[in-house]
């Protein structure tokens, strides 16, 4: 079941999406009493495939030549190696990963699962670990789970069966028990986005507080004073990070400026346009001058509503800040003010902490790396 969920036609192009292949030769591995042989499968012919040692006789090599070819090329002379390729490609030969990863735990991928692939940040977080999965001589495989935790867990327990190296985990919400039960199987655990419990593992964050008082600050130095925060979601740490980064700018600013928080209902464009709606229909004294919007897609649906249908304009009587620099929110009506975060930087962070701690064993000490937000500065909140 969990493995029809796995719809790689979702996923970048350029993201490696062959854990649904490695889960069904585990599973059939398990299914025939876990013996190495069965782990390949049957060929669709009834008869098993070619093994190294078939190999090696249509090569008139030895066995460890075979396994150089395929693990260590550096160690055979390109003659040599040609004539394994050949032997290899005639014979349709095609090396058991499962059974590799049966025998030394683990393997050469490493998984990465995501909160919502629909998100940018989170794209640019595959990006950069899969960069630097593939300088590493890693996979990167991807799962993503919608911001859904039972469907995390699934995935954390695929991965487990699948043996990769270790696991990138970028949530939405507290993930210990799913970290604890990785790192008891030996499998080492790095989060993204998402502050652990201290001890628990290495992260890569982005300073979300310097999010959202990036935002609040341009806006007060802009001329705003008459502030409101856009959000929803409170349980989702970032979320509550940013609030205190707009609170700090607006305390910062003095008592001329006014802060105001909105619960939107959600995150989406549809959120978006109730709130617009609902501002919309204030009295023009009690409109704020200057939103800060916890999610971009949200913000678009806001200026869609007020500059678009209401006539209020954008960025004249209401200037708009968005949280994210969210590239897969579309385009608003007047392009969107947002705070970039750096999603490729923490991808390629994450996985170097990764190999990092396989490479370093038990001498390995959990670190926290943080990384500093950009304001991109559009139309909806000129200078």
């Amino acid at each position: 079941m969990v493995l029809e969920r796995f719809n790689e036609s979702v996923y970048p192009a350029a993201v490696h999406t062959s854990l649904a292949r490695q889960c069904r030769i585990q599973a059939e591995r398990d299914r025939k009493s876990r013996s190495v042989v069965a782990a390949a499968g049957p060929r669709a012919n009834g008869h098993a495939g070619p093994s190294m040692q078939d190999v090696a006789k249509a090569a008139g090599v030895s066995l460890g030549t075979v396994s150089n070819v395929l693990n260590h090329p550096a160690k055979v002379s390109p003659v040599t190696a040609q004539r394994v390729r050949e032997a290899i490609a005639r014979l349709g030969f095609v090396r058991n990963d499962a059974a590799r990863s049966l025998a030394s735990g683990s393997n050469d991928s490493v998984g990465m699962v995501l909160a919502d692939i629909e998100n940018s940040l989170f794209i640019d977080m595959a990006h950069g670990a899969q960069e630097a999965a593939r300088a590493a001589g890693l996979n990167l495989l991807l799962a993503n789970t919608t911001c859904d935790m039972g469907l995390q867990d699934e995935y954390l327990d695929l991965f487990d069966q699948a043996r990769v190296t270790g696991v990138l985990l970028a949530p939405m919400e507290d993930s210990t028990d799913g970290i604890a039960r990785m790192r008891s199987h030996g499998r080492q655990i790095v989060l993204l986005n998402f502050s652990p419990k201290p001890g628990t593992c290495c992260s890569v964050l982005v300073n979300n507080e310097h999010v959202g008082y990036l935002a609040a600050r341009h806006l007060i130095d802009t001329g705003r004073t008459r502030l409101a925060y856009v959000v929803a979601h409170d349980d989702y740490q970032p979320v509550r990070d940013r609030r205190r980064g707009v609170r700090a700018a607006v305390e910062e600013a003095g008592a001329q400026v006014t802060l105001e928080e909105i619960d939107s209902g959600g995150l989406t464009t549809a959120h978006g346009h109730l709130v617009g709606k609902d501002l919309a229909g204030r009295k023009s004294g009690d409109l704020p001058d200057g939103l800060v919007v916890v999610a971009d897609e949200l913000a678009n649906g806001i200026i869609h509503e007020l500059h678009t249908v209401a006539g209020i304009g954008v960025p004249d009587q209401v200037a708009v800040v968005g949280c994210e620099n969210n590239r897969a929110a579309g385009s608003a009506a007047v392009p969107l003010t947002a705070v970039d975060l750096p999603g490729r930087a923490m991808g390629r962070e994450a996985m170097r902490l990764l190999t990092d701690e396989v490479a370093s064993a038990e001498q390995h000490r959990h670190v926290t790396v943080v990384l500093e937000p950009e304001l991109i500065i559009r139309a909806s909140a000129p200078r």
